[in-house]
């Protein structure tokens, strides 16, 4: 009677995960129906309004669950500067409104959105921006607008850009943790974390300086756009002189002090559409709905490759870079013979140095065909530099974070912790004196640890020399360069780590160039594919979840814990730039 009963019990239990799951399905491609079939038609005198609430991504992912299982949107921003492009020449949008609060993105993603509503602006269409509580990086996109509204009671962040590190030395040493370390490069900071308390001097120096270098370029584009001296402004900057609403309007950094209504009032007299009338505003994403197709037919393409997260082995994930999958994706470019160009387009703060390597090999084999071009975008360092750095020519924004030439490794002995904390011991038999290496349950031998420095010594010499050949200078001349240390995108060029200072339009036009294609003679094509709403279903439900309890139970401490993921996922030597190159 129990073994039918449990049977009965599994039987049951099976039944109700597969209405579940097929509630899951059902609702999700109702979901997806629905916006899919909903024929949107963009009303004259409209308004684009976008309000980037969600996160800014190299390209944007839909998560299909997100309307009922809380899970994150991101915006693409080829998208997004799609959409500026079309709303320009589209006759029945009037102007953009910028509903901003906190905006999610690098400064070089910033930069490109805000270059697209300058050039919006060159079509006689007007751009208003509004804000609540603005902190810096909207304030830098919004101040490209002709009228800027901030709420009168609202607040405007002006006193520069900060970056902040966490050390989890103390945290290490109370749980018996010993974090073995083994790298090149007095500027390679990314393991300081791990066994110091404060920064580095050499740390403290290459933020400083790539910081100060970022504000620089964002304080010189905010000056010529409100027009305030360029020294006027770093004064208001440095001396913190915007305390509220008020400050800002009467310092010129807003246009006017007003609610949500009187800026949508201000728009409907630019269109002449009375106070009572409603003000047709279009959302980016409805807006994108009703895109027109491609009608260029040309037979020659283009290809983009997004490489845009931590550099991994294997194929990755959405949010990942795996060598697999890129390789395949580089590969693919290369043997087409309708692709006459490559750009790989790169977001990447590094990660694992053999897929580093394997990403590598496949830009040089395909730049003996076809030109490559390298386009960074907020980060492209340590591996995310390597990847770059075999290409035709390095294009990166002023504001790109690279360099961060250099390799480490972490072997954390976690015995202390065992023993003295659980109450847990090991023990090992093997069958040679060094069977068991590495191990995370014993502390290296001197002989080990020589043997783990010296294959990093092996890597950093062979990225430096590949690097040096890249680049076209003395290997000496590379290393001095190196170190480890991390440049802003003016500092990179002023010392030859790039080539030229532009955008990604400015990459997409010398690879058009170099193929000898003319404009509108080309179609672009995007890789790696992306999956498509059926693969996000099943493969993002559970991790969705997952996150979103663990983010609900740990809530501030959720950034100790997503680090602590990284530094588990680790394999191998690794080149990543600084763990957090969080620029507020």
């Amino acid at each position: 009677m129990r073994q039918f009963f449990k049977y009965v019990l599994a039987t049951l239990t099976g039944l109700v995960l597969f209405a579940f799951v097929g509630v899951v399905l059902m609702i999700g491609f109702i979901v997806a129906a629905a916006s899919t079939d909903k024929d949107v038609t963009v009303a004259d005198n409209s308004v684009l309004e976008l309000k980037l609430d969600k996160p800014v991504a190299e390209r944007g992912f839909e998560n299909p669950l997100s309307a009922f299982a809380g899970g994150e949107n991101t915006v693409g921003l080829d998208e997004l500067k799609a959409a500026i492009r079309r709303a320009k020449k589209d006759d029945d949008i009037k102007g953009i409104f910028l509903n901003l609060e906190m905006v999610q993105g690098g400064m070089a993603t910033l930069e490109e959105i805000r270059h697209e509503l300058a050039d919006f602006k060159k079509g006689g269409k007007f751009v208003v921006s509004y804000t609540d509580a603005q902190s810096e990086k909207s304030y830098y996109l919004a101040s490209v607008a002709d009228k800027l509204y901030l709420n009168p009671q609202g607040t405007l962040e002006f006193n520069g850009l900060s970056s902040e590190t966490m050390y989890y030395k103390n945290l290490f040493d109370k749980l018996g943790v010993q974090a073995q370390i083994f790298r090149v490069g007095s500027f390679k900071s990314a393991v300081e974390p791990f066994f110091r308390t404060n920064m580095s001097d050499s740390a403290r120096l290459q933020t400083s300086s790539f910081l100060n270098s970022l504000n620089d370029a964002m304080l010189a584009e905010v000056a010529a756009a409100r027009k305030i001296a360029p020294a006027r402004l770093r004064v208001i900057s440095d001396s913190m002189l915007v305390h509220n609403a008020a400050d800002a309007k009467r310092l010129g950094l807003v246009t006017d002090l007003g609610y949500y209504d009187q800026a949508t009032d201000y728009i409907k007299g630019k269109l002449g559409v009375e106070k009572d009338e409603k003000l047709s505003l279009i959302t980016l994403s409805d807006y994108l709905k009703g895109e027109d197709a491609d009608e260029n037919t040309s037979g020659n393409r283009i290809a983009v490759v997004y490489a845009d997260g931590d550099i991994v082995m294997g194929r990755g994930g959405n949010e990942s870079i795996g060598s697999t999958r890129f390789a395949e994706a580089i590969r693919k470019a290369r043997l087409d013979k309708k692709v006459k160009a490559v750009v790989l387009r790169v977001n990447s703060p590094g990660g694992s140095s053999l897929a580093s390597d394997i990403i590598y090999r496949e830009v040089m084999l395909t730049k003996k065909v076809k030109p490559v071009i390298a386009s960074m975008s907020d980060v492209a360092a340590s591996g995310g530099y390597f990847i770059a750095m075999g290409c035709d020519t390095i294009v990166a924004h002023p504001t790109t974070i690279t360099g961060s030439i250099g390799v480490f490794g972490v072997l954390p002995n976690i015995a202390p912790f065992l023993s003295d904390k659980l109450g847990i011991t090991t023990d090992r038999v093997t069958t040679g004196k060094f069977s068991d290496f590495p191990t995370v349950t014993r502390a290296l031998t001197p002989f080990e640890q020589q043997q783990f420095q010296q294959e990093v010594n092996r890597i950093y010499a062979d990225f430096t020399s590949k690097a040096a050949a890249g680049r076209k200078m003395p290997v000496e001349r590379l290393r001095r360069l190196a170190s480890g240390r991390v440049w802003s995108g003016v500092e990179a060029k002023q010392r030859g780590l790039v080539d030229v200072l532009g955008s990604f339009d400015d990459a997409l036009r010398i690879a058009a160039r170099r193929a000898n294609l003319k404009e509108g003679d080309y179609r672009i094509q995007k890789l790696p594919r992306q999956k498509t709403f059926a693969e996000n279903l099943f493969s993002s439900f559970n991790e969705e979840a997952r996150l979103r309890l663990v983010k609900s139970e740990l809530g501030p401490l959720y950034p100790m814990f997503e680090q602590y993921q990284k530094l588990s996922q680790m394999k191998g030597v690794q080149m990543r730039a600084p763990f957090v190159l969080d620029v507020q």
